[in-house]
C-alpha cells in the first residue's frame, strides 16, 4: 500500500532534516559529547537512587510485616515459670500465637545460624535465657504494640522487651522520605538537562544566524527554519538518555555481585534487579522528551529575533 504522496513528501523532508541535524552534532564531537554526557548524568543520578529503593523495597517485601515482640525471661526460670509467662502472655490482647523458646532450643538455633555455636559448646552452662515470641494480630495499631510491650516487661520474671518490627517501620520511612527527595532531584536535574539541551540550541542558532535570514528571506517558513533545531535536540536527549541507561546497567553490575553476596550472609536469595527493557526504553524515552522540549523552548525564544534585513 502506498502512502499519499503528501505524507510521502512530509515523511521524506522530515527524514532529511534529522539525518542533517545529526550530521551537524557529528561535525562538533567534542561539544556534542560533552553535552550528552552531562545529559546522561543528570539522567542516571535519579535513576540509580530509584533503582536502588526499589530493589531495597523489593529485599524487605519477603520478610514478614507482622510485628512481633521477643520477650526475655530471668535466667534460670523454671519450667513452670515459663509456661505461666506464656499463658499470661496469650491472655493479652492484641496477641495472636506465643511461641515459648527454652534455653536447649534457643542455643540450638543459635549453633545453626552463628558461627560462635563451638565456643558455647565449651561453656559449663547454657548463657542463654528462655524467650517468648509473640505475634501480634492483624491490623494493631502502634500505639496498641507499644502499650503491649509496657505490659509485658512489667510480668513477674520478664527481664526485656523488644519490638521486632520498630527497625522496620523506620527503614519504611525512610525510604518513603527518600523516595520524596529522589523525586525532588529528578525534577531538578530534568530541569538542568531542559536548560543544556537550550543553551546548546541557542549558541547553534547564533552560529546558523546567517544561514536563518537567507532562508526566510527566500520564503522559509519558521516550522521549516524550527525543525533542524528541534531534531538536534531530540538527538541529544535520546543520545543522552541512551547514555544514562548505559551507566545504570553499569552501576548494577558494579554493586549487584557484593549486595548478593551481603543478602547470602543474612540467609536471603535476593539479587540486585537492572532497570530492564522497560526501564531502558522509559529512559531513553524521558531523554527524548526533555531534550525536544529544551530545543522547543530555546527555538521558540531565540528564532522570532533573526528576521533578515531590509
Amino acid at each position: 500500500m502506498k502512502l499519499p504522496a503528501a505524507l510521502r513528501s512530509w515523511a521524506e523532508q522530515h527524514a532529511r532534516v534529522a539525518i542533517g541535524s545529526l550530521g551537524q552534532i557529528r561535525r562538533r564531537p567534542s561539544g556534542s559529547l560533552m553535552t550528552m554526557a552531562v545529559i546522561g548524568v543528570s539522567l542516571a543520578l535519579p535513576a540509580v537512587f530509584l533503582l536502588a529503593i526499589n530493589n531495597l523495597q523489593n529485599a524487605t517485601a519477603g520478610w514478614d510485616g507482622t510485628p512481633r515482640i521477643s520477650v526475655f525471661l530471668e535466667q534460670g526460670a523454671s519450667a513452670e515459670a515459663q509456661t505461666r509467662l506464656r499463658d499470661q502472655a496469650a491472655g493479652l490482647d492484641d496477641v495472636a500465637a506465643v511461641e515459648l523458646i527454652t534455653p536447649e532450643a534457643g542455643l540450638r538455633s543459635f549453633e545453626q545460624h552463628s558461627d560462635m555455636g563451638e565456643t558455647l559448646a565449651l561453656l559449663d552452662e547454657n548463657p542463654l535465657p528462655a524467650a517468648l515470641e509473640i505475634r501480634l494480630a492483624e491490623g494493631t495499631r502502634s500505639e496498641d504494640a507499644e502499650q503491649l510491650v509496657t505490659s509485658l516487661g512489667g510480668l513477674e520474671g520478664v527481664t526485656e522487651t523488644r519490638l521486632d518490627r520498630a527497625w522496620l517501620q523506620r527503614l519504611e520511612a525512610i525510604m518513603a522520605l527518600a523516595g520524596r527527595g529522589v523525586a525532588l532531584i529528578a525534577l531538578l536535574l530534568a530541569l538542568t538537562v531542559i536548560l543544556v539541551v537550550g543553551n546548546t540550541i541557542r549558541l547553534d542558532i547564533g552560529n546558523r544566524r546567517s544561514e536563518i535570514e537567507i532562508t526566510k528571506l527566500i520564503g522559509g517558513t519558521d516550522a521549516f527554519v524550527r525543525r533542524p533545531f528541534l531534531y538536534t535536540g531530540l538527538w541529544y536527549g535520546f543520545a543522552g538518555g541512551l547514555m544514562a541507561a548505559l551507566l545504570l546497567i553499569i552501576a548494577v553490575q558494579i554493586i549487584g555481585g557484593p549486595a548478593g553476596h551481603l543478602a547470602e550472609l543474612y540467609g536471603s536469595g535476593f539479587q540486585p534487579e537492572g532497570p530492564g527493557l522497560l526501564g531502558t526504553l522509559r529512559l531513553i524515552v524521558i531523554g527524548t522528551a526533555l531534550g525536544l522540549l529544551g530545543a522547543w523552548i530555546a527555538v521558540g525564544r531565540h528564532l522570532s529575533q533573526i528576521e533578515p534585513e531590509g
